[in-house]
């Protein structure tokens, strides 16, 4: 029997996602409800660095088939009855356009430090390889979770093979 050879794969598209998910059961089924309402619950999720290659693309969210391996940079903040989780992306483009960067931030915060994190945390990654990126935007999931409940929130870049 002949394998196939499986060469380098990269994405030629990605789009960003994000959602919010409570459950009085248990955290995973806290996260479970955030990947439903980001829409990618159904995927099996392969966890990526944050290098997006140059010559990929961004598009508006898509649909994708269930069961679909798919690789993803993922925010993801998971708390319980009363506390306040954040989770966010921040990407941009190197100004040649050679490669673009995402940086990753959760935990417990708030909007502004969580914006503010995700400030600094891109700007150490560009510094590091001596690149200016153009255009940064960033995509935030805030909540404070209600009593009761496990909460969770999620930012993600899901690349498209």
């Amino acid at each position: 029997m002949r394998r196939a050879r499986l060469g380098p794969l990269l994405p030629r598209e990605f789009f960003l996602t994000s959602g919010r998910g409570v459950s009085p059961t248990s955290p995973m089924n806290a996260f479970d409800n955030a990947l439903r309402e980001a829409g990618i619950a159904d995927c099996n999720l392969l966890p990526v660095s944050s290098i997006i290659p140059s010559k990929c693309r961004e598009r508006r969210w898509k649909k994708l088939e269930a069961g679909t391996i798919t690789p993803v940079i993922m925010a993801k903040a998971i708390g319980k009855s009363g506390e306040t989780i954040g989770a966010g992306l921040a990407w941009g483009w190197e100004k040649e356009h050679r490669l673009g960067l995402v940086a990753e931030v959760y935990g417990h915060y708030d909007r502004r430090a969580l914006q503010l994190a995700l400030d600094a945390r891109i700007k150490e990654m560009a510094d590091a390889r001596q690149i200016k990126l153009m255009g940064v935007r960033k995509r935030l999931e805030v909540m404070k979770v209600p009593q009761g409940m496990y909460g969770c929130v999620l930012a993600a870049l899901v690349f498209i093979l």
